[in-house]
């Protein structure tokens, strides 16, 4: 079974950047579309971005677009989540996810429709 981990969470100040790299083992995850989602206190999970397993196709979050950018080392098993400009409002358990088959511009940030979770790593954004 796919087993993902996210790792990097951490505090920073506004306008500050953080990579967040979510790590896969039992698979190998260049077969995997990958979704990172994250949640906020009393709030839903939300989508923040997607990268398909070629990395040729990444969505994102309009209020993360120009700010959080996907990146994926197939070497290392790993897909990056790098965020720069960082906002208070970005304060957020934030979570990988995996998928064997690709999705598309209307339901990437659907989160029923991955497989495997990671446990999420708390990224907190505070002066």
């Amino acid at each position: 079974q796919l087993h993902l981990v996210e790792s990097g969470g951490t505090s920073e100040q506004p306008g500050g950047s953080l990579r967040l790299s979510c790590t896969a083992s039992g698979y190998t995850l260049n077969s995997y579309a990958i979704g990172w989602f994250r949640q906020a206190p009393g709030k839903e999970r939300e989508g923040v971005a997607y990268i398909s397993s070629s990395g040729d196709l990444t969505y994102y979050v309009d209020s993360v677009k120009g700010r959080f950018t996907l990146s994926r080392d197939n070497a290392k098993n790993t897909v990056y989540l790098q965020m720069i400009s960082l906002k208070p409002e970005d304060t957020a358990v934030y979570y990988c996810a995996a998928r064997s088959t690709g999705l598309f511009g209307s339901t990437w940030f659907v989160k029923q429709l991955y497989y495997y979770w990671g446990q999420g790593a708390q990224v907190t954004v505070s002066s």
